[in-house]
């Protein structure tokens, strides 16, 4: 009866052993993501827009601008085309 115990605390140990890596895993990936950026206010772009523009009409640094329009191609803006110009990042 002794063999039957030490394999089933093998077992045990094996499966928390498992989970406790599992848990590792995942958590280090939720840790590490990156945020979804929220934005507060936005503009429609007028013609002769650029990216540049904006961000200095509404004093943003470029890098900033870029963190809070992650989706935006600055070389495919179109008129009537919505910005973040307020937010996090």
């Amino acid at each position: 009866m002794a063999k039957g115990n030490k394999i089933a605390t093998s077992l045990i140990l094996v499966f928390m052993l498992s989970l406790l890596i599992f848990a590792s895993i995942a958590e280090s990936r939720i840790l590490g993501a990156k945020s979804t950026p929220e934005c507060d206010t936005v503009v429609g772009v007028e013609s002769g827009d650029t990216c540049f523009d904006i961000a200095q009409k509404f004093q943003l640094t470029t890098d900033f601008f870029n963190s809070i329009n992650p989706n935006i191609d600055c070389n495919e803006l179109f008129v009537g085309q919505w910005v973040c110009v307020d937010g996090t990042a």
